[in-house]
């Protein structure tokens, strides 16, 4: 850690609720997992933070990859046989185990938001919850890296359980 950084700590603000009880089989990105239905319980601390919610039909979710193993500097990510360094793929095994996941939002029922597209492992820590708004997230990607040879896998591909903890691969 650099002389001048201290210790970031983040404390969840809820829990995310999916289907999927190990990272084995869950789509390896919310585009690859329409119709997945899930919930995230806020704790009810937040709940006047969800105010205006409701008006947007996507949420960006911002988790801890609660089961992910170590990190490596050097990854073989799902959709490709290469080694690839980490900060160029989306592999939750990384120096902060942080993801991101953009969710269809159903309904909000108190502190219970309903979503679709989930492609997150039950029980994860909710880090935060911003707004999805096309104008401000959408880009054209003119490169997309190594991913332009395999990107056409993205909806076959699933988590193998290479990155969990106590895994052997």
């Amino acid at each position: 850690m650099l002389s001048w950084m201290s210790a970031v700590v983040y404390t969840p603000i809820g829990v995310i609720h999916s289907p999927f009880k190990v990272p084995q089989d869950v789509p390896i990105q919310s585009a690859a997992a329409e119709g997945v239905t899930g919930h995230i319980e806020l704790s009810t601390e937040y709940m006047e933070g969800l105010r205006d919610v409701g008006g947007f039909s996507h949420l960006i979710l911002i988790y801890h990859c609660h089961m992910a193993q170590e990190y490596s500097l050097l990854v073989r990510p799902f959709l490709d046989k290469q080694l690839h360094g980490v900060f160029s793929t989306r592999a939750p095994s990384r120096p902060n185990s942080i993801g991101l996941s953009i969710v269809r939002l159903s309904k909000i029922e108190n502190n219970l938001l309903h979503i679709q597209d989930v492609d997150i492992i039950d029980g994860t820590p909710l880090l935060d919850i911003k707004p999805f708004v096309p104008d401000f997230d959408q880009r054209t990607a003119a490169k997309i890296g190594w991913l332009t040879v395999n990107i056409d896998k993205l909806h076959q591909r699933r988590d193998d359980g290479r990155f969990a903890k106590n895994s052997n691969m």
